[in-house]
């Protein structure tokens, strides 16, 4: 018998948890709409320029608020607007990757903010290459000639 009571009672309490958590949405809140979510670099070489922009709009009816904006290591920085973006009106979020580090990436960004869907994945995606090794020119020394040092 406790058993069957102890069981109603945390179906009960799951029922009231799950509906507690039914927030009804802003039907004029800010949206946030991507002109792209993923930036590939493609094949770069170790040292190349490693910024990138996601530009966005606000698509509601309120400003939208980009309350934090934090990247999946160190070696990402992303940078924005503290600013409301209006509606109608655009915003960008910049990005910096360290291409001093050789190999594959493959780096999240996630934007939170006031809208809608408050959360948005951004990725950025390429690999990078080692530089050549720089060789010193060789000066071409004629046939039958012996070079002189100074």
């Amino acid at each position: 018998m406790k058993k069957v009571f102890f069981s109603i009672v945390m179906f009960a309490l799951v029922i009231t948890m799950a509906k507690a958590q039914d927030v009804p949405q802003n039907p004029n809140a800010p949206e946030i709409q991507f002109s792209k979510t993923t930036h590939d670099y493609g094949k770069i070489i170790q040292g190349a320029d490693g910024n990138c922009e996601f530009k966005f709009k606000n698509t509601g009816k309120e400003p939208l608020i980009l309350s934090n904006v934090v990247s999946s290591c160190g070696c990402t920085i992303p940078s924005w607007s503290r600013d409301p973006i209006m509606p109608g009106k655009e915003g960008s979020i910049k990005v910096k990757y360290d291409t001093n580090r050789i190999g594959i990436i493959s780096k999240q960004i996630t934007v939170m903010s006031n809208a809608k869907t408050d959360r948005v994945v951004l990725q950025i995606a390429g690999t990078i290459d080692p530089k050549p090794a720089e060789q010193m020119p060789e000066k071409a020394v004629a046939p039958g000639t012996t070079p002189v040092s100074h």
